[in-house]
């Protein structure tokens, strides 16, 4: 019987080193090479050269979502105080806004930005409203033109930074 344990655990670890292996040179599910490399996968203990490994290095630790759509969110809801910005999960909270003309009602975004891209697909804005009654504030529902003039905002202000940067 103790035999027939210590084949199983035998077994068990040969095929945990095994899966250990097939994931060696992948980032992100994906096998990864340098041109230095000439095509070899890069293994557990490195390989390539140091400006490689650099590379990857910053493109891990740098911002998670397109730079030009993170910007330009922030500076679109600017007038909102914020509750949370997380540049590499890409989500944008504020807090509840009221204008100081329409005190009986307040407005509250989230952004998320879903993509490294500047694309349109890659952005997402809800709008939540409520309004004051008796006192209390209730929930009211926001038409879905304004959370598309948030997003086309957005967009429009991403490209300007965006040719911004190209022109210098």
């Amino acid at each position: 019987m103790t035999t027939k344990r210590y084949m199983a655990f035998a077994a068990l670890g040969l095929a945990l080193a095994l899966s250990a292996c097939a994931s060696a040179g992948k980032k992100d599910g994906v096998a990864y090479t340098t041109p230095e490399s000439d095509g070899k996968i890069l293994g557990i203990f490195g390989g390539g050269d140091k400006a490689a490994k650099q590379a990857a290095y910053n493109e891990q630790a740098g911002i998670g979502v397109n730079a030009y759509l993170w910007r330009a969110s922030l500076d679109t809801i600017s007038f909102m105080p914020l509750i949370s910005a997380d540049p590499w999960g890409g989500v944008i909270i504020s807090d509840w806004y009221a204008n100081p003309q329409k005190p009986d009602e307040r407005f509250k975004t989230t952004v998320y930005i879903l993509d490294a891209r500047l694309r349109a697909d890659a952005l997402n804005v809800s709008v939540y409203k409520q309004v004051q009654q008796g006192g209390q504030w209730i929930d009211a529902d926001v038409s879905q033109q304004t959370q598309l003039d948030i997003e086309n905002a957005i967009l429009t202000r991403a490209r300007e930074l965006r040719l911004s940067d190209v022109r210098n």
